[in-house]
C-alpha cells in the first residue's frame, strides 16, 4: 500500500514540474525583436534580407538576435 501512495505521490510531482516547465517555456522571450502579431520587426531589412527569411527562415545577423552567441545557426526552422 506504501508503495502505491509513493508512485502516485511521485508521478504527481512529474506532472506539476512538467506542466511548470510547459508555461515557463512559452513565456521566454526569444530575444528577438517580435512585434504583438508574433511577428519579426523587419524594419530597416533590405528586400534580400526579408525574402531570405520568409523563404530559408535566415535572420540577418545584424538583427539583435542572441542566437549568434548561443551557438545555432541562425535558422528559425532551417535543416
Amino acid at each position: 500500500m506504501d508503495k502505491k501512495i509513493i508512485m502516485w505521490v511521485v508521478i504527481g510531482v512529474l506532472f506539476l514540474v512538467a506542466l511548470y516547465l510547459v508555461f515557463q517555456a512559452g513565456s521566454t522571450s526569444t530575444g528577438k525583436s517580435v512585434s504583438s502579431s508574433g511577428k519579426l520587426d523587419t524594419t530597416g531589412w533590405t528586400e534580400d534580407e526579408i525574402m531570405n527569411y520568409e523563404m530559408h527562415g535566415t535572420i540577418p545577423a545584424r538583427a539583435g538576435t542572441t542566437s549568434a552567441s548561443s551557438g545555432s545557426s541562425g535558422m528559425v526552422g532551417g535543416c
